[in-house]
């Protein structure tokens, strides 16, 4: 039995690894997006849903939910996000503005992330001790299931950026697309097919953001 054997079990592990690597290595702020669809919507659902029900939350509260949205009700999102923004940018400014939400716009869908503020709430009554953490651990919860959704539609083919027109959009949003109870709007992400490369990423040395201790 070879070294790599040894350390993951079988080749089959290994390549699970590697592609784990390779898939958070990949996934990137794409911009330029198109509408072709990459993937079917059934297998689409499948993945959202896979990492829904499986990214961790604190106590297992599941406080996390999302809203997919594609075709018309992808591009109506965008226009209502485009007028919010169109009341408060200065007029010689807002070309650039408009340029912007165009590009998400000509994406393929957008995924609303929310988090449940009752279970939030909850959680605080319960475990008083812990109260004033409760809401950083919801969004720390938020923000692996932000990482984990945008990576598994990088595998699949899909680019797309995380946006944060919230809370200028939250109330309307909401009320357009039924979203009940007291969710809290924390970020967007439009997706599609990448139409240009990432821009260059560059890296501090991880000597001054990781250290080791025996």
């Amino acid at each position: 039995m070879g070294f790599l054997q040894k350390v993951f079990g079988s080749e089959q592990e290994e390549t699970k690894g590697t592609n784990f690597y390779e898939a958070v290595e990949s996934r990137r702020s794409i911009y330029g997006i198109s509408n072709e669809k990459v993937i079917s919507d059934e297998r689409l659902k499948e993945v959202i849903e896979h990492a829904v029900k499986h990214t961790p939350s604190s106590f297992n509260s599941q406080s996390a939910s999302v809203v997919v949205l594609t075709g018309e009700s992808h591009k109506k999102l965008w226009d209502i996000t485009t007028e919010t923004l169109r009341k408060i940018v200065p007029e010689d400014a807002f070309s650039e503005t408009e340029n912007k939400m165009n590009g998400f716009k000509s994406g393929y869908g957008t995924v609303l992330f929310f988090e449940n503020m009752d279970v939030v709430q909850s959680l605080q009554e319960q475990f008083p001790s812990y109260a004033e953490n409760f809401p950083l651990w919801s969004l720390q919860s938020s923000g692996m299931l932000q990482h984990v959704i945008w990576t598994a539609l990088e595998v699949e083919g899909y680019g797309a950026s995380l946006q944060h027109y919230n809370p200028l959009i939250d109330e309307e949003v909401k009320n357009e697309w039924n979203v009940q109870g007291n969710c809290k709007l924390i970020a967007q992400m439009p997706f599609g097919k990448p139409t240009s490369a990432p821009g260059e990423k560059t890296f501090k040395p991880l000597a001054e953001r990781v250290s080791f201790y025996n």
